[in-house]
């Protein structure tokens, strides 16, 4: 695992995460970012630029261009090394399984050899220092990139991921992370975990918005995040990928909520 030491970072850093494909709500996110007056260099990206969405290559494009740090998240491990599944930690034959095949065989046919370099060189963890606090950036888990880790998840899970940092890294007062597509902020162990939620998807809360997070003076806010959703559905379906996520920018419920704890779960007979 490689990871980036970015220094100390003054100033308000905007947080976010799970781009998807979705190019509408990543050209938001950076028109959010220059809204609050932060610089490209004060945005850090927690992975998975291409996902279910209809816009993969211009999407990771466009980050790229932006220029801000980026981890690598499961499915930039993926596409980079040219492998058939995303990467996700789905149960094998679950419906979100099964969608996967259709996006993520768009998005393989979709990238070129110099994005997949480009996500292979990523690395997997980014570390930095802010108002006296020290912070680790990772996608999932530390060991396990695909790890979905949820505010109600037990908080042994938690610190098991913190103690593999620990024990690795050194003492930190933060984790940054994503994959789960859900924002929160808890405490376990003396640590702050915070997950910005996901730019390219709505955190199955019934609303079309997504969410970003603000990083200032060692406090953690989360902020929605509007955008054309409907152009980003309308991209889907000319894709051939309106088998259920396309939907889901609408009403902002996922197809499937195999992935969520019983208690986060709206829809029961959906998991």
């Amino acid at each position: 695992m490689r990871q980036v030491d970015l220094g100390d970072i003054p100033g308000p850093i905007l947080i976010f995460g799970g781009a998807y494909s979705n190019l509408q709500a990543t050209q938001a996110l950076i028109g959010a970012a220059l809204t609050h007056g932060i610089p490209e260099e004060r945005c850090i990206f927690t992975g998975d630029s291409i996902a279910y969405c209809g816009s993969p290559s211009e999407t990771l494009n466009l980050l790229r261009d932006f220029g801000c740090p980026i981890i690598k998240g499961n499915c930039e491990i993926e596409l980079a090394a040219g492998s058939d599944t995303c990467g996700c930690g789905f149960e094998v034959g679950s419906t979100c399984d099964l969608l996967s095949r259709g996006w993520y065989a768009f998005a393989n046919q979709q990238v070129s050899a110099d994005q997949r370099q480009f996500m292979g060189s990523l690395p997997d963890h980014l570390i930095f220092t802010h108002d006296g606090k020290r912070y680790i950036v990772l996608h999932g888990g530390y060991s396990h990139v695909s790890q979905f880790l949820f505010p109600t998840t037990p908080d042994q899970d938690f610190i098991r991921v913190i103690n593999e940092v620990e024990r690795d890294l050194g003492v930190f007062d933060g984790v940054i992370a994503g994959h789960s597509g859900i924002p929160f902020k808890k405490s376990i162990k003396g640590v702050t975990w915070f997950n910005s939620g996901a730019i390219g998807m709505p955190a199955h809360n019934g609303t079309s918005t997504t969410s970003y997070g603000i990083l200032d003076a060692g406090s953690f806010k989360i902020h929605d995040l509007s955008y054309d959703h409907q152009v980003a559905q309308n991209a889907m379906i000319t894709a051939g990928l309106d088998l259920g996520y396309h939907t889901a920018l609408e009403t902002g419920y996922w197809p499937s909520e195999e992935v969520l704890p019983m208690d986060l779960r709206r829809f029961v007979d959906n998991g």
